[in-house]
């Protein structure tokens, strides 16, 4: 999952604010018991450890453009189709990267923890650690640092190897390295900003290929080498070993039911990938096995939708949403048209969990509302959660999963999810349990992402929360708006154009990855 996440908002607060700013709720109420009582934490694990075994037999790694993807897509194929469902696959191309060996930085004999940002170039420079200009040392109350935003921030690197030292902050991590070749860098070294929450080792994807070495650094380890730089000439020494393949193969999987009206679609969706660095049980493996799940269950309950139910399985989401964003991009207009909503499940199994709904009115992060109907679908999953006697929070809108190329084009969208690197809260450990400073998810893009990182409990709660959400709209007779109409919902994603979405998707993958 690529994702950022604002400060957090108390979870009762959240939850207060999110259904009280909601309109009316145009959706039929509908019983899902049936599909939720089919759809259980077993079914859901029996998915995920097919997954944990595929990573195992492919070097631990289920990512796009690897061995391990393309088993996870012919078992997501082979299950569906023995469901009864259509399937097809999607194949596009994309920029592969992984690390070859860890990343290293030594500053004389002291090593420092560091890690390689995707894209990075490979190789070893030696050379003075020049900080750019506009570091804040301590850092300012809120983020804001704008270290290496401009030209200007770069002193001449001059005919000597030399290596940036960039603080994070502001504009985007591949706008400030692009800054230091432009400069004269031979390498790049990005720290963390330095408030609460942005001080551990910093990395991330610069979105585009660099030939430079590119690594990260922790807050006070960054500090440290600034005071020392200021102090008189420090050498550094950053290693870097990484490939690129900007031709790299991969697929997105699509399966339809064989009922519902063709021109009322609900796309439901979670990606199949996993990071290089791990198996992707939780992220993406959870979403994927809970929706997989719920398909076989629809087909084996002989579910007749009223809409047509669409499943999608994307790949190279963790490369920057690029699978949805292709799928939406190709679609032909009328094709497009025909979708009235899109549901995403991006992690329901965080063992430090919340029970997230997306905030697609806006109401807890003002700015960020998704297209008409997102609103509705949100209170479709806090209702039902009050239902079930739980609490639910809300998680910003911001499009930086799989449902970001579908509002960027006026399609209403929403999901939940169990978070993934931002911190417990305080105020949500006392709401849900677990752990308060803690992230939700501690093996987050990590090797121990595996099936033992999975909460049950978290599988069943979002895992109805899913199911539910799912079954309402694919049987709603109203739709989405007050008015009851699905076609209003059809004809505002014809009309609506990209530019006028109220949650644009950014134009390249770096752009959505903030520094």
């Amino acid at each position: 999952m690529r994702f950022v996440r604002k400060a957090a908002i108390p979870a009762a607060a959240l939850l207060l604010t999110g259904l009280a700013a909601t309109p009316a709720n145009a959706v039929d109420k509908v019983n899902s018991k049936k599909l939720r009582d089919a759809v259980t934490v077993n079914g859901i694990l029996g998915h995920e450890r097919v997954l944990q075994r595929i990573a195992n037999q492919n070097g631990g790694t289920r990512a796009s453009g690897t061995a391990g993807h393309v088993a996870s897509a012919t078992y997501v194929k082979d299950t569906l189709r023995a469901a009864g469902y259509r399937v097809s696959e999607q194949e596009f191309t994309f920029p592969f990267f992984r690390d070859l060996a860890p990343a290293t930085l030594t500053a004389g004999s002291a090593s420092y923890p560091t890690d390689t940002f995707t894209y990075s170039g490979s190789g070893t420079v030696t050379g003075t650690l020049v900080p750019t200009t506009d570091v804040q040392v301590p850092p300012p109350a809120t983020p804001g640092v704008t270290s290496g935003c401009e030209a200007a921030d770069f002193p001449a690197a001059g005919d000597a190897p030399a290596v940036a030292l960039i603080q994070r902050g502001t504009c985007t991590f591949a706008v400030k390295a692009h800054n230091a070749v432009a400069a004269g860098y031979d390498a790049v070294i990005i720290f963390n900003e330095g408030q609460t929450g942005r001080t551990a080792l910093v990395t991330g994807d610069l979105g585009e290929v660099f030939d430079i070495p590119i690594v990260g650094l922790g807050y006070a380890d960054g500090a440290a080498l600034v005071t020392a730089a200021q102090a008189g000439p420090v050498t550094v020494k950053v290693s870097t070993s990484t490939e690129t393949d900007l031709d790299a193969t991969t697929t997105n999987v699509l399966a339809e039911t064989p009922g519902g009206d063709p021109d009322r679609v609900l796309v439901v969706g979670a990606h199949l990938d996993s990071v290089v660095d791990g198996p992707g049980i939780n992220d993406n493996g959870s979403g994927v096995s809970t929706i997989l799940e719920v398909a076989k269950q629809l087909s084996a309950l002989k579910v007749k939708p009223r809409q047509k139910i669409r499943f999608a399985f994307w790949g190279a989401e963790e490369g920057g949403l690029l699978g949805s964003e292709h799928y939406v991009d190709t679609l032909p207009d009328a094709d497009l048209a025909k979708i009235f909503a899109n549901l995403n499940f991006d992690m329901v199994g965080s063992p430090n969990y919340v029970r997230f709904a997306y905030d697609g009115d806006g109401s807890a992060y003002p700015g960020t509302s998704g297209p008409p109907g997102s609103g509705e679908i949100e209170t479709i999953f806090h209702d039902y959660f009050t239902s079930q006697g739980l609490a639910s929070g809300e998680k910003e809108f911001n499009g930086r999963s799989d449902y970001g190329p579908f509002i960027a084009v006026g399609i209403p969208a929403g999901g939940v999810s169990s978070g993934s690197d931002g911190v417990k809260t305080e105020a949500e450990a006392a709401t849900y349990g677990g752990t308060a400073g803690v992230i939700y998810d501690p093996c987050y893009h990590k090797a121990c992402d595996t099936i033992g990182n999975v909460s049950t409990k978290a599988l069943a709660e979002l895992g109805d929360g899913a199911a539910h959400g799912i079954y309402t709209l694919a049987m709603t007779r109203t739709g989405l708006f007050p008015d009851g109409s699905l076609r209003a919902a059809r004809a505002a994603v014809a009309k609506a154009p990209a530019s006028e979405s109220p949650s644009n998707r950014p134009a390249t993958a770096l752009d959505r990855i903030k520094s």
